[in-house]
């Protein structure tokens, strides 16, 4: 195994072995970092049950997020088999470390503290973990826990089907699931357990932490058993009288025989043991200030005291009768030798202490802002996360794991960052440390202070203090600041230098138009980008060189589908990129390549330097996703959007993203799961039931459609969207006039929203549905009116001009075609799928299908490419047209391959009438080599011509009447029927 590759891990070493797995260190070749490969033994690879589980165990530890649980990046294969690739974690087990001797009372309390913490946010997800105990919880430095092995977790009833396997099929009758010893009395007498069993189990191994024995003993199973529902262990303190008093309390009620009389959920037990931990902290400074009075300064013991040793601490010794001329230089040289020692030691460790890793986030508090200027309110914090940004060592938590956390502590999502608040956010989130800053005003002098802050111990990282000479000088002076808080925090000299452009030319020197883009962003995270989007623009207004804001400004407004506006914004941002700091530059770079020019592989190339210089920034692998799936790469733009989860599992465009990449992968059951995770973090958006809709009517589902429509009524913002879906949905079904009176009010909404972009595409859309339904003249009329409506809209363009050429306005279509190919000479999709499914339909119309054909070769590599400007993922227009060429050759085959691989992606296709027409294809194909055939091959090739007639017949029966190719369809149906068999 040693030196092999599998997928991207090249497998370092061997790091261990237990019952149910073998884990190996490896090097993620990609992404440059160490992680750790989970394989079952050999002995279990085909044992169905301990495959199972050990699915389980990757769904269901990945499924979590939280400090203290051991992360599961992804699930590989290997030989047929799952290998779970995980975090790499340095240290020890908890079972190991018990062995080397007694725990300090601190970190006991810690260890509880922190695993309650897990346990509460996997009991959270529906997730019972059934086998706590030492060996499976990791202790990966001080303070630092972490719970492993999900492979016996079990999912609470109402959760059972979201979360794996059913519990009975993979327990061996009579075989009890977990380690006996540390099972809870429902647990062994197989009974329905709850989350109450994990705390009883917590119970225990706090138990043995604290006394250095298990509390339930006996020399076979049978008495252990015998002793967890019958016996009352001896008190810890009992047997370890250091530890801190009120611990026995907690861990009696953890062990409560009687689940109605023990803690009824972790967060109550991690309550009572975080109140314990300040209870003693707070007695052990007071004892300590007491102990030192008339005394010279000292530090002191980083351990809790009993109530014994603080009252030892308060009661001075009484003197003892030592011969001063005989001792005094002994003792004054073992004082020296101590207190250089001590010295030493303390100096070293603050200033290991006083640094950070790759892997700590920070958390930003709300500057104080005493200068009674409200234009520093916000700002400052938006320039300070801006400017540390610019680091690829610091990590900032991103704005939605903040909000989670408020939420969790029952604030609002935009409540103020006190330095208490954001240290309890800090806590929460696992991060290491926060920032807190301050800004006051000195005559006309302004004092800036920051303050970084440990929010683990409290201990002071770093601090700055730095004057401005005036108003206008406040951002340099924030920018220099936070440089050398760079390398205070552990930065390498090299990258602080190499990635330091100064603030007011990483963003803009205006504090007005700064202010303006805060509240943009704030506005973003609270209430979407229609709300952002006037903030954005003033931040422009107020500064005509403002990078950063052009392209906020473009980000809004492709999220809001007017991708012709947000062309024009990201253009801008490109000419001015040299205004902005090296990381907003390449994503500036990046977004200007994916939405202005389309140089697809020149996009993606730009983002993965993006992820190589900054690998933790989730934003990176969003968009490198996107540019993927405009390429048809849907396999890869799932894998590195979830990366880009798994950094920031808050961040909702992630999860609308992938519900469309998995629908086009045809894995419906995943983008149920993926919508169901984000609700599970309170997340919503209409992305999200576009997909549901979309999985309603791949299901024929009328229902659950209605059930989506009815979400949008009452959301002005987004009735365009479910008047252009339900639009689409009748005219798929043949329902001609009912799709038509939709498109006009989808239109007419759109106008009224102020989005005419999106009112355009709707009757785009039209104009090709009616031009290949037979209505020429509503096509041209409808595709005239797009046009007007958005003249600069390269997607209304682009579905004009293949409207134009199905409507048979040959000269308009060639016009435009020219057009777009002189306007647009480097987009990737623009040259290699509009224009070829284009010039394909105007030879067709022509009579010359063999150009259609040679027209459309180039369209084969981006052939299931998304389309960013519809609801659905993509029509497949080309292979449409690619169909109908095969036809008009006599390609019959060739052409039943084409129109079926629309019907086979309708995750892709959705409700577009290009899906419908597909059954007809089919079957005129399938006519066609009946007609060309001979013998057994041409009755075969008939019957099934028949058949998808009748498809499309049954789909269209309550169709209107009046439609053209109805019509067609009917006559053919009928003369195939006829004796004679053709048409």
């Amino acid at each position: 195994m040693i030196g092999q590759t599998i997928s991207h891990y090249r497998v370092i070493g061997k790091i261990g072995a237990g019952g149910m797995g073998v884990v190996y260190e490896a090097e993620d070749i990609r992404l440059h970092r160490r992680v750790a490969l989970k394989f079952l033994p050999d002995n279990l690879a085909h044992d169905p049950r301990a495959l199972e589980r050990f699915k389980r165990e990757a769904h269901a530890a990945s499924s979590l997020n939280h400090p203290n649980i051991c992360t599961i990046y992804e699930v590989e294969e290997h030989d047929g088999q799952p290998v779970i690739v995980m975090e790499l974690l340095e240290g020890e087990s908890l079972k190991e470390r018990i062995r080397k001797g007694p725990v300090p009372g601190d970190e006991l309390l810690d260890l509880g503290i922190q695993t309650s913490d897990a346990l509460a946010a996997a009991h959270a997800k529906g997730i019972i973990h059934r086998d706590i105990k030492p060996a499976n919880i990791f202790v990966a430095g001080p303070g630092r826990m972490r719970i492993l092995d999900f492979g016996l977790a079990k999912a609470i009833p109402r959760y059972r089907s979201e979360i794996g396997s059913d519990e009975e099929s993979l327990t061996v009758e009579g075989v009890i699931a977990g380690t006996t010893a540390y099972m809870s009395p429902e647990q062994v007498r197989g009974e329905e357990i709850d989350t109450r069993s994990d705390l009883f189990s917590l119970g225990v191994v706090l138990y043995e932490v604290a006394s250095g024995r298990r509390p339930f003993v006996g020399k076979n199973h049978v008495l252990i058993v015998n002793a967890i529902l019958n016996e009352e262990p001896l008190l810890a303190s009992r047997v370890n009288p250091e530890l801190p008093a009120g611990l026995d309390v907690i861990i009696a009620k953890a062990l409560e025989k009687d689940r109605e009389q023990r803690y009824q959920n972790a967060s109550e037990m991690r309550a009572d043991l975080q109140r314990l931990k300040r209870h003693c902290e707070n007695r052990i400074s007071g004892a300590f200030k007491l102990s030192l009075q008339g005394k010279g300064a000292a530090q002191p013991s980083p351990v809790l005291l009993t109530d014994a040793e603080t009252a030892k601490a308060v009661t001075p010794s009484p003197p003892r009768p030592y011969p001063r001329n005989v001792l005094r230089p002994a003792v004054f040289l073992v004082a020296f030798l101590i207190v250089s020692l001590a010295a030493g030691v303390w100096f070293r460790n603050v200033r290991l202490a006083r640094t950070l890793t790759e892997k700590d986030t920070l958390v930003l508090a709300d500057f104080a802002n005493t200068t009674g200027d409200a234009i520093f309110d916000d700002t400052l914090k938006t320039a300070l996360n801006i400017s540390l940004r610019q680091s690829p060592f610091l990590n900032v938590l991103p704005d939605g794991e903040v909000a989670k956390n408020l939420k969790l502590m029952t604030l609002p999502a935009n409540a103020r960052l006190t330095p208490e608040v954001a240290g309890e956010v800090c806590l929460r989130a696992g991060s290491k440390a926060y920032i807190a800053g301050a800004i006051a005003s000195l005559g006309s002098k302004y004092v800036l202070e920051f303050k970084t802050v440990n929010c683990q111990n409290g201990d002071t990282l770093a601090e700055e203090q730095v004057t401005a000479k005036s108003k206008e000088m406040v951002l340099d002076a924030l920018g220099k600041a936070a440089s050398k808080l760079r390398g205070e925090l552990g930065e390498s000299l090299v990258t602080v230098q190499k990635f330091d452009v100064p603030l007011a030319e990483a963003t803009t020197s205006s504090l007005e138009a700064l202010k303006a883009y805060s509240l943009g962003n704030k506005t973003l995270n609270e209430k979407g980008y229609a709300a952002a989007l006037p903030y954005h623009q003033r931040a422009i207004q107020l500064d005509p060189n403002f990078a950063e804001g052009y392209n906020a400004v473009g980000a809004d407004y492709s999220s809001l589908n007017e991708l012709g506006r947000a062309s024009e914004y990201y253009t801008k941002a490109f000419q001015l990129r040299e205004h902005a700091s090296e990381r907003k530059k390449l994503a500036i770079t990046a977004d200007y390549y994916t939405n202005v020019t389309g140089e697809l592989d020149k996009a993606a190339q730009t983002y993965h330097e993006e992820i190589d210089t900054y690998p933790r920034d989730f934003r990176a692998y969003i968009d490198v996703g996107l540019v993927y799936a405009v390429q048809g790469q849907y396999e890869k733009a799932t894998e590195v959007t979830r990366q880009a989860l798994r950094l920031a599992p808050d961040q909702l465009p992630s999860y609308g993203n992938l519900t469309t990449y998995t629908l086009a992968l045809q894995r419906f059951d995943e983008t149920r799961q993926v919508i169901h995770d984000a609700r599970a973090r309170k997340l919503d958006d209409l992305a999200l039931h576009i997909a549901l809709y979309a999985l309603a009517f791949v299901g024929s589902d009328s229902a659950a459609m209605a059930e989506q429509q009815q979400w949008i009524v009452g959301k002005p913002e987004y009735e365009n969207y479910g008047l252009a879906l339900a639009s689409d949905t009748e005219a798929y079904g043949g329902h001609l006039g009912k799709a038509r009176e939709l498109t006009k009010r989808a239109a007419d909404s759109a106008i009224r929203a102020d989005n005419n972009e999106n009112g355009a595409i709707s009757e785009a859309n039209a104009a090709l549905r009616e031009a290949v339904y037979g209505n020429s003249i509503e096509a041209r009329q409808s595709a005239a009116e797009a046009l007007q409506l958005a003249p600069a809209s390269q997607g209304v363009e682009v579905e004009a001009a293949l409207a134009f050429a199905m409507g048979g306005d040959t000269a308009r279509a060639e016009s435009l075609a020219q057009d777009l190919g002189k306007r647009f000479p480097l987009d990737t999709q623009m040259q290699s799928l509009w224009l070829p499914a284009i010039q394909a339909q105007l030879a067709l119309d022509g009579k010359n299908p063999a150009a259609a054909l040679n027209a459309l070769q180039a369209s084969s590599s981006l052939e299931l490419g998304q389309i960013l400007f519809v609801a659905n993922v993509s029509c497949l227009y080309h292979l449409y047209v690619r169909g109908e060429a095969y036809l008009a050759t006599g390609q019959g085959s060739a052409a039943a391959a084409e129109f079926q691989k629309i019907l086979d992606h309708n995750g892709i296709v959705q409700n577009c009438w290009t899906g419908a027409l597909a059954h007809l294809g089919v079957a005129r194909a399938n006519a066609l080599q009946s007609r060309t055939s001979q013998g057994a091959d041409a009755d075969a090739a008939r019957v099934q011509a028949l058949a998808a007639y009748k498809d499309f017949l049954t789909l269209w029966k309550d169709a209107d009447r009046d439609i053209p190719i109805l019509k067609q369809a009917k006559a053919e149906y009928a003369k195939l029927q006829s004796p004679s068999g053709t048409f």
